[in-house]
């Protein structure tokens, strides 16, 4: 008998090891994370009370849109004017359509349904990046359902960012899977959605000319370019000037009482040029001394160029460009647009929130101090008000993690360790 309980033990052990650690059982795992998660979700929608922010604009702007306004600073809700790209009118205008209810008297628990949805979509797109990519325990899918603040900005909240960092983590699956074309439509949906996936543009770009060269990489940016274009096809023939200023308008500014991240600063330094000058040289210059880092197993930064230049329609990388470099260099190129960021509202946690743990990953902190930096930012994104000590500890955090990959992996794992050239 006592034999046989040991056994029992010693097999529990054995699987519980296998589930958490081998690569073979990843979805296994995954599969019971995420529907324990669609649970857990439902319990939020049903026993926590809704907030409204930015829904009802969305629904009222719809309205205005319907009634034949385009001239974009005219379409405006309870919270101000239309500020997002053609894609955010698009999506909205269907959901207006599909859901019932209207901005008078909205009807939210489907809508909450819809979101819902969308935020097991993004945990399951996740999930597929983190198996593409390898080079990860199984146990990190556990720390995408553990969110308060994401399942509170998709089904609490219902924030247009949702839908962008859905599509994009689509646009990663198809990047880590080679569909380059496919890839460039899904990230241009993003995009067209909310401009923060610029973030990613710098390593998109690196990843285009690596894998593929700089005259497919312009074949590329025209069909992001093109899909942009098409679905604002009913602005750009009416009112393009007031379109494109306002929906990529790069110039905004925030109201200081939303940051989340530089409450640290005054509402002086925080308004003024200078500092925000400041910030876009400390971006540009990170992701100069990461574009090195993410070239060197290429031969240098000069060595792609020279290749590239030389050779157009070939790609302008020697080494492999696996799922693992892939992801890395986007998420990377993503987290460093989010340290530099001018003002991080609560919504834009969404922005990378389930990127964290993968990263942490690809630095060689120990294991508690990864988990230490992972709950910290998860603190100071749910803790309100914004206090200068959360701005600090929030931005302290982020460049913490910037720094780690600087100094373990920022190619991925798998190029690090010794990847496969070819000629």
């Amino acid at each position: 008998m006592e034999q046989n309980q040991r056994s029992l033990v010693q097999s529990t052990v054995a699987a519980t090891k296998r589930l958490l650690f081998d690569p073979a059982y990843f979805w296994r795992l995954a599969t019971l994370v995420i529907l324990g998660d669609v649970v857990l979700t439902q319990l939020v929608i049903h026993y926590v009370r809704y907030t409204e922010i930015d829904y009802i604009t969305y629904l009222k702007q719809i309205e205005v849109y319907q009634s034949g306004e385009r001239r974009y600073p005219n379409i405006t809700g309870p919270t101000g004017p239309l500020v997002y790209p053609a894609g955010h009118v698009l999506l909205h205008r269907f959901l207006h359509w599909a859901l019932p209810g209207d901005s008078e008297s909205p009807v939210l628990w489907p809508a909450q349904q819809v979101y819902g949805v969308l935020y097991t979509i993004s945990e399951i797109l996740a999930c597929k990046v983190y198996q593409q990519a390898g080079g990860v325990p199984n146990y990190l899918v556990i720390f995408l359902a553990l969110s308060k603040r994401l399942h509170s900005i998709y089904v609490l909240r219902m924030f247009n960012d949702c839908w962008t960092a859905t599509i994009f983590l689509a646009a990663l699956v198809a990047f880590n899977q080679k569909r380059l074309l496919l890839g460039s439509i899904l990230y241009s949906a993003a995009l067209s959605v909310k401009m923060n996936v610029l973030l990613y543009l710098p390593g998109l770009l690196v990843v285009f000319v690596l894998q593929s060269g700089i005259i497919p990489t312009l074949g590329y940016l025209s069909t992001i370019a093109l899909c942009q274009a098409i679905v604002a096809v009913p602005f750009l023939t009416t009112y393009p000037h007031e379109y494109l200023t306002n929906a990529f308008e790069f110039s905004r500014v925030f109201l200081y009482k939303w940051t989340v991240n530089w409450r640290s600063v005054s509402e002086e330094t925080f308004l003024s040029p200078t500092f925000a000058r400041s910030l876009l040289a400390g971006h540009l210059i990170t992701l100069i001394v990461f574009g090195f880092l993410w070239c060197r197993e290429d031969g240098g930064v000069v060595k792609v160029l020279d290749r590239a230049i030389r050779r157009p329609s070939l790609p302008a990388g020697i080494s492999a460009m696996s799922p693992d470099r892939i992801t890395t260099i986007l998420f990377t190129s993503n987290l460093i647009g989010i340290v530099f960021a001018r003002s991080l509202h609560f919504q834009f946690y969404s922005w990378y929130a389930q990127q964290l743990p993968f990263l942490l990953w690809r630095t060689k902190f120990p294991i508690p101090v990864k988990v230490l930096l992972l709950g910290l930012i998860e603190y100071t994104w749910n803790a309100y008000p914004p206090s200068p000590l959360t701005s600090v500890l929030q931005v302290a955090a982020n460049a913490t993690i910037v720094a780690g990959l600087y100094v373990a992996y920022p190619e991925g794992k798998k190029v690090r360790s010794g990847s496969k050239k070819r000629s």
